[in-house]
């Protein structure tokens, strides 16, 4: 399904560009007017080279002739409104579509030499110019790319050194405390971005009609070491109970035994002092 943009002024026919679905995410249509004999209304569109892209119009009045044009000048199709007649001109037959139904003009495979003006015009008892296209033809950007410069990390922290780079731009950023300062350089119509989240290290690089991007996943260089950290405390701590068993048993022991000891002690002297007692006291009564 293709992306529509509308635009609709006063005085000025309904007007509408057709892009392919695979250009609607980034694509960008600039839309103004530029009046002049016939308010004629300029269209700016950003395609991407090797994309088609379908340049559509509506008009409701009646015409004997209808022209597609380039640059104003080279003429692409002629429609000849009495006998439905389309003629394409030889440098575009294998390059265009023209739908004599609708009028649109669909370009084909476009690349950067395409790049300039589109022009519908009428001729009949009068000349008129219908809508004017400014077509714009880009490269896709290239992907950037993310690299890990170094990280060093803690069950409770974990500190990321990387770089984002793409065409000439390079972008040097750490990542701390689950984010990490977002940066934005833009160059030419490209723009190369860097930001973080909880989860990821994001590089995007974009221009007018793409994007590509290289990410990280942070537990790739966190949580693993953490997982680690906390894997090693388990480990101490299964080595350590072999070792305390063997230990601590025999101590309880001991302790049992020593107070039992002590116990039976107190107990006999305190027998022995409640006899001498009894003794003394029947020896007085004597």
């Amino acid at each position: 399904m293709s992306q529509v943009w509308f635009l609709t002024t006063e005085n000025v026919n309904s007007l509408f560009i057709s892009i392919s679905e695979k250009k609607c995410t980034m694509g960008l249509v600039n839309k103004y007017l530029s009046l002049s004999s016939g308010f004629s209304a300029e269209i700016s569109v950003f395609i991407q080279t090797g994309d088609f892209v379908q340049l559509d119009i509506q008009t409701q009045e009646e015409f004997e002739f209808l022209y597609w044009s380039y640059d104003k000048s080279e003429n692409i199709v002629r429609y000849t409104s009495e006998n439905k007649g389309v003629k394409l001109y030889p440098s575009y037959k294998d390059r265009v579509d023209f739908n004599a139904k609708t009028f649109s003009l669909t370009l084909k495979n476009t690349q950067k030499t395409d790049s300039g003006l589109y022009t519908a015009r009428t001729s009949g008892e009068s000349d008129k110019n219908i809508v004017t296209y400014r077509l714009t033809v880009i490269d896709a950007v290239e992907a950037p790319v993310l690299t890990v410069i170094s990280n060093r990390s803690s069950s409770d922290s974990c500190t990321v050194n990387f770089t984002c780079t793409a065409h000439e731009f390079k972008i040097d950023s750490s990542y701390q405390n689950n984010s990490c300062l977002r940066e934005e350089v833009t160059s030419q119509n490209k723009t190369l971005i860097l930001d973080c989240s909880e989860k990821f290290i994001i590089c995007n690089n974009s221009n007018t009609v793409s994007w590509k991007e290289d990410r990280i996943i942070i537990t790739q260089l966190c949580g693993d070491n953490k997982k680690n950290n906390s894997k090693n405390v388990q480990t101490a701590s299964s080595l350590l109970g072999p070792v305390v068993a063997p230990v601590a048993v025999p101590v309880i022991i001991l302790i049992i035994i020593c107070t039992s000891v002590f116990l039976y002690r107190r107990h006999k002297k305190k027998h022995v002092s409640q006899n001498e007692v009894q003794s003394s006291s029947e020896a007085t009564a004597t």
